[in-house]
């Protein structure tokens, strides 16, 4: 088993462990429980892990991850001007369509 990912925000690897699984790749998420330890241990070595099960999909794992990065580029709706995140495909202020 290899980690391929961590953060603090659980949403977030919860997103990353649904990507990974939907491509097939056989996943394991660690320390999802682990927030209430955050007295006892520093808070970052509670935070929630993604493992990859079988070493030899690792490589493959960090490339779907890395695809988002890529990607993750703010727009602008067209209707209001408003900044928008990449993970959004519609308007969070006013409910416009991500232009294609």
């Amino acid at each position: 088993m290899k980690l391929v990912y961590t953060h603090e925000n659980r949403l977030l690897v919860e997103l990353a462990k649904s990507k990974l699984e939907t491509a097939g790749l056989a996943v394991f998420l660690k320390n999802e429980f682990a927030q209430g330890a955050t007295g006892e241990l520093a808070p970052h070595q509670a935070w929630p892990e993604l493992w990859v099960e079988r070493d030899r999909d690792y490589e493959r794992a960090l490339q779907l991850l890395q695809e988002d990065d890529a990607d993750g580029v703010e727009w602008p709706c067209p209707a209001c001007g408003e900044r928008n995140g990449a993970a959004f495909d519609y308007c969070w202020h006013c409910g416009q369509a991500r232009p294609a």
